[in-house]
């Protein structure tokens, strides 16, 4: 279980959830400027199935690309980790129940890109014993949950009292409306701060060895 990454550089993590706004100004965002990002997606989001919540609703690419999109995003440099294939509360499931949301996505994501995530994230971040059994039986090495969020117009919501980035943070962004203004002026204001954007892989691997 992750929510941090240890390191005493200026450097943060940026992960984005579920699937729902394929905007393609976001993809060209992170292939132009090699940004790297970690995307957690759902199999509902990405197939736009269902209305999806609320905060999708008004944006112009819902589900305008499905797994091409999320194709497209892995060869921008993006890595693309699990988030479930419905987006339950994992702990009123039991653990077959939990198995086969994880498990289910984690093929899904094998047949259509042909990686095989080693990261997940239980939605909502909740999560229980069979939780973590059941994302070890489908090959998940960690759950990582996170720091900060990011809000409409790229304004950071943070989970400490003195309101500030620090180092080895990681941030969760969804697929929302204006995801491309709003990826922007997040990408922006952080390196105003002086922090660099890390390559979440990367520093996992070193850590986990």
């Amino acid at each position: 279980m992750i929510s941090s990454i240890p390191t005493r550089r200026k450097v943060v993590f940026l992960t984005i959830d579920d699937g729902w706004e394929q905007d393609p100004g976001f993809v060209a965002q992170v292939r132009d400027r090699r940004i790297p990002i970690a995307a957690f997606v759902t199999r509902d989001a990405v197939e736009a199935k269902g209305a999806g919540d609320a905060t999708t609703q008004g944006g112009r690419f819902l589900g305008a690309g499905k797994w091409d999109y999320v194709r497209d995003l892995r060869d921008a440099g993006a890595t693309i980790e699990n988030h479930t294939l419905t987006h339950p509360n994992l702990p009123l499931l039991g653990y077959e129940q939990q198995k086969a949301e994880i498990c289910g996505t984690s093929r899904l994501i094998r047949r259509h890109l042909g990686t095989t995530p080693t990261l997940f994230r239980p939605p909502f971040g909740n999560h229980n014993s069979l939780t973590r059994k059941a994302a070890k039986a489908c090959g998940i090495d960690a759950l990582l949950l996170w720091t900060a969020t990011v809000q409409p117009g790229g304004k950071i919501a943070y989970q400490v009292p003195d309101k500030k980035l620090r180092p080895g943070d990681v941030l969760l962004l969804h697929f929302r409306p204006n995801l491309s203004r709003d990826f922007r002026i997040l990408v922006n204001k952080i390196k105003r701060r002086g922090f660099e954007l890390g390559n979440l892989d990367a520093y996992l691997k070193a850590a986990l060895r």
